[in-house]
């Protein structure tokens, strides 16, 4: 399984990305943005690649994952990738318009294996974040996460004034509540700093440049369907989520840093691809004609599954900004699969 930049469809979601109303004015900007091998960062990179005169520096752990992922731009002059530890403080000589943390652990196994680093890593990256931001004077676009609500109590819908309800008690609260910090430290920083946050609330986002590391359920049925085989699905697949095609989640996030409002919470999710997870596994077994098959997750994996049953995301915020989502989940499950096979 491996990205193909090329793949008509891919350059498609790029293009469609790119015509979104504004993104002319970032013409000129500098962007930095860790997590850059990651699933949103990967395609948030290519496009501004794609939009020209605009320099980025892509922050990773690895030099060796980023060849893979960032390659084609590492002889182009606007491309910086930096290998650093983003626990740790920025070189102070670092100057950019933009700052885009999203470096993470992002999926059930990471949870389950490294609940330290996966709050460290969260806290202590949005924490060297926002101090860069307030050195260089930059605009911080904060990516939170649908985890910061947990799990609806009666079925409705989230909006970004609900509060949620989380679960304390195992080690699996390590990524939503340090999400929650961050988003606090995100507003203390505006409150005591003064520096300038805008915070996107991203859900469950899929799409061709997941990494083959990723255990999410969403991840693991497009992986099957790719190697053409049986769908496995390891709950009775009730869980009811909003989630969002990779390139509709970065027409969010460009939206929310071109017209969202410092220190306003902007939910990132589309009402065409609210689904169950069974119905997600069902597109992804039509696909290719095959079936689902129910199993018991193991104990590790099952110790980083979230407990939350519903989590849909109200987005009339975001669309009362300019954001519409464009792609349908059909069509956006085909095209992931299409792309990466």
């Amino acid at each position: 399984m491996k990205l193909n930049k090329k793949h008509p469809l891919y350059q498609e979601d790029i293009a469609n990305i790119l015509n979104l109303n504004g993104l002319e004015s970032l013409k000129g900007k500098k962007f930095l943005i860790t997590g850059a091998t990651g699933m949103v960062g990967v395609l948030l990179i290519d496009t501004l690649m794609n939009l020209g005169d605009v320099e980025v520096y892509a922050v990773g752990r690895s030099r060796t994952k980023a060849m893979a992922r960032l390659g084609e731009y590492f002889d182009n002059s606007n491309f910086k990738f930096i290998e650093h530890d983003v626990c740790l403080p920025f070189k102070q000589d670092i100057n950019v318009d933009y700052i885009i943390p999203m470096a993470s652990n992002t999926h059930p196994l990471a949870y389950s294996k490294y609940p330290i680093e996966t709050i460290m890593v969260n806290v202590k990256g949005a924490e060297q974040a926002l101090n860069l931001a307030e050195n260089c004077n930059a605009m911080v676009i904060y990516t939170s996460t649908n985890e910061v609500y947990g799990n609806s109590v009666n079925g409705e819908s989230f909006t970004e004034d609900d509060n949620g309800r989380l679960n304390l008690s195992n080690s699996r609260s390590c990524y939503n509540e340090s999400k929650r910090t961050c988003e606090a430290l995100c507003q203390s920083y505006i409150a005591e700093k003064n520096v300038k946050v805008k915070i996107a609330r991203l859900c469950r986002i899929f799409g061709p440049t997941m990494l083959e590391s990723d255990t999410k359920a969403s991840s693991q049925f497009i992986q099957k369907a790719i190697a053409n085989e049986d769908i496995v699905l390891k709950s009775d697949g009730n869980q009811f989520f909003s989630y969002t095609y990779v390139a509709d989640a970065v027409v969010g996030l460009l939206t929310i840093l071109l017209r969202g409002e410092i220190g306003v919470p902007y939910n990132v999710s589309s009402e065409k691809t609210n689904i169950h997870l069974k119905d997600f596994a069902a597109l992804c077994a039509e696909e290719n004609g095959k079936k689902i098959i129910f199993d018991l997750p193991s104990a590790a994996e099952k110790k980083g599954f979230s407990i939350a049953m519903t989590a849909i995301l109200d987005n009339n915020r975001i669309k009362s900004i300019g954001f519409e989502p464009g792609y349908e989940m059909k069509d956006a499950i085909h095209r992931t699969i299409e792309i990466l096979k």
